[in-house]
């Protein structure tokens, strides 16, 4: 049985799951910019 033929979601499951995936990407993009200023930052105060 492949993945197509088992699972069927609801467009409630759809939406839910697509809500999560963004809220991930937005919490991924915030650490990245985070980690970027901590670097900038120590490196503007040693250099």
């Amino acid at each position: 049985m492949t993945m197509a033929e088992g699972i069927r979601l609801t467009p409630e499951q759809k939406r839910r799951r697509r809500a999560r995936s963004i809220a991930l990407g937005l919490l991924l993009a915030a650490l990245v910019v985070l980690f970027y200023i901590i670097t900038i930052v120590r490196i503007g105060g040693g250099a």
